[in-house]
């Protein structure tokens, strides 16, 4: 027996198109246009795009076999993008991934199944609709229980319920914190902080989670079914290298942190009253910093590149064989109170702790980077004997 052409239609999920290009169910068509539904009016559909940024999916549409049609894999994901996300400190390109999670079942032969009627079968129809489909797997993006290989930093996850019938009720297996930064049509006015939150069928979520401080770890997004099957989503294995600095705040605003460290967290920095110490000051960002200690003149020793790479997995300085240590420019030589940390450089300098003990700070001089939060206190400690 012959198979019928196949019926679609593409809708584009939560667009603002004129009806022609909306996908009505009644305008369906087969393969080469051979037959049309009787809303068919244009093979090429216009998509103008002028909305806000925004995370919207296709999917088929066609009167009576949308369940069908969705369900073999007839959906994807649409991204509008705009100027003021891209002006947003926030995950970007590689950092930036979306997940369609859809509940399967299998054959034996792996192939999909589904059900061609209900658990108690209608006289006289065949195939006939079932009222609800569950199935006992899940995938995301289309592969089988995945898992993610990422850097302890944040990510975007802009996920997508693509489920014929089921919702989720989605969470972390160790029920860390997601921050919420939109929904179905675009971005909120500011962050939403969830230990879970429900998706229905076709809801979206725009979401960030923060890795940093799971390195080497594995966690897993995980549903409220009670079947094991279906309650583990997808797992996160920290277990990347991570390639620059990601530090921002709970607003996904910029911070450049010493040390990693805030402002009024305990002081680190202690030297002895009249001691000499060689600080050396390693830059993993992309730009110099001016910094600059409070009660003390010192001298610039030099500045050495080194493998901003490997310090960042093992956090220790391996400097490269064949590049020698810089000397101070011809300008900077003498005392000093302020010295420019380079990008990708260990500057080292000389300071002797004298004349007075105390609290004092050290900092960068970018007025903007001292004020949140590059700013260290300081605190000369004098023993009495």
């Amino acid at each position: 027996m012959n198979s019928p052409e196949v019926r679609t239609v593409v809708h584009l999920h939560g667009t603002e198109v004129a009806p022609d290009s909306d996908g009505h169910p009644d305008a369906w068509y087969t393969r080469d246009y051979i037959t049309t539904g009787s809303k068919f009016s244009r093979k090429v559909y216009k998509y103008y795009n002028d909305q806000q940024a925004t995370t919207l999916w296709y999917h088929d549409h066609a009167l009576g076999i949308t369940r069908l049609n969705v369900y073999a894999g007839l959906v994807g994901f649409y991204i509008i993008h705009d100027s003021l996300e891209e002006s947003l400190n926030i995950p970007k390109g590689e950092y930036d991934i979306p997940l369609l999670i859809q509940d399967k079942s299998f054959n034996a032969d792996g192939s999909i199944f589904y059900p061609d009627q209900p658990a108690t079968p209608v006289k006289g129809v065949y195939p006939s609709i079932v009222p609800a489909f569950i199935g006992n797997t899940i995938v995301v993006n289309g592969k089988l229980w995945p898992y993610l290989e990422v850097e302890p930093r944040k990510y975007r996850f802009r996920i997508l319920n693509g489920s014929n019938t089921v919702g989720y009720t989605l969470k972390m297996s160790n029920d860390q914190s997601f921050w919420q930064i939109g929904t179905d049509g675009g971005l909120l006015m500011e962050p939403v902080e969830l230990k879970s939150f429900i998706l229905e069928p076709a809801e979206r979520i725009d979401l960030i989670i923060d890795f940093s401080q799971l390195k080497g770890e594995t966690i897993t997004l995980m549903s409220d079914s009670a079947n094991p099957n279906t309650s583990n989503i997808m797992q996160f294995k920290v277990v990347l290298p991570l390639k620059e600095e990601d530090t921002t705040d709970s607003y996904g605003r910029p911070m450049l942190l010493l040390n990693n460290l805030m402002w009024d967290e305990p002081t680190t920095e202690t030297p002895e009253y009249d001691s000499i110490e060689i600080w050396e000051i390693v830059n993993l960002t992309q730009f110099p910093h001016p910094i600059h200690l409070h009660l003390v003149q010192f001298q610039i020793l030099d500045r050495r590149p080194f493998d901003v790479e490997y310090f960042r997995r093992t956090g220790k300085i391996r400097y490269f064989i064949n590049r020698r240590g810089e000397e101070p420019l011809p300008f900077e030589r003498g005392w000093k109170d302020v010295v420019r940390a380079e990008a990708g450089k260990v500057t080292r300098i000389i300071a002797h702790f004298k004349n007075y003990s105390g609290d004092y700070v050290w900092h960068c001089h970018i007025l903007e980077h001292e004020d949140y939060d590059m700013m260290r206190p300081l605190r000369v400690i004098k023993k009495y004997k």
